[in-house]
């Protein structure tokens, strides 16, 4: 069964634009032993995530990736050379996990942070929790679908056709379902 993550990441460091460039990457530098263990026992190959940018001027979700390969030592442990050496780190016991991620695709935008917070079906969302610095946590199915249904409600959503300008049903009908929910009037786009 799929299962649904966020994941962490400065953009001027890594980003959804270099995931796209590279494709697969390896997740190393985690050093939250809660994060870690959830990566180690909880997160498998298949499972999806947002790649979550943050400390940056965009703050929010930038893209969706796929976990391409599950939990293996972290060799930047191991490495003094690297910002994430760690010398208690034991080879023959690893302290530190990392997995890859395949570049699935990039959001039509960013949802950003003050959006998410926004909304109560997403209160309980461990990322929004005040004083989460988790670099991994967990997301719902319902939070993915929640997240995702955000990403057209807005007019990033219109594309062109050989007749003109086309409105996304899809973000119509979200932004319909949206305002239903929240009691308010539709927008029309």
């Amino acid at each position: 069964m799929t299962q649904y993550w966020v994941m962490k990441t400065e953009p001027d460091e890594f980003g959804i634009d270099d995931l796209r460039r590279v494709e697969v990457e390896s997740w190393d530098g985690v050093r939250n032993y809660q994060a870690r263990n959830m990566m180690r026992d909880e997160m498998h190959k298949g499972d999806l995530a947002f790649l979550y940018h943050s400390a940056c001027r965009e703050i929010g979700i930038a893209g969706i990736m796929t976990i391409a390969r599950e939990a293996y030592a972290d060799p930047t442990a191991l490495d003094p050379a690297s910002d994430h050496f760690d010398p208690k780190s034991d080879p023959d016991n690893p302290r530190w996990l990392m997995v890859d991620v395949r570049y699935k695709r990039r959001l039509k935008r960013v949802i950003g942070l003050a959006e998410l917070k926004r909304h109560p079906q997403l209160k309980d969302m461990p990322l929004l929790r005040k004083g989460n610095r988790l670099s991994v946590s967990p997301v719902t199915r319902e939070q993915w679908d929640f997240i995702l249904s955000l990403e057209c409600s807005s007019a990033s959503c219109v594309r062109m056709t050989p007749s003109g300008v086309e409105k996304n049903v899809t973000a119509r009908l979200v932004i319909l379902i949206n305002s239903i929910i929240l009691k308010r009037e539709p927008v029309t786009i």
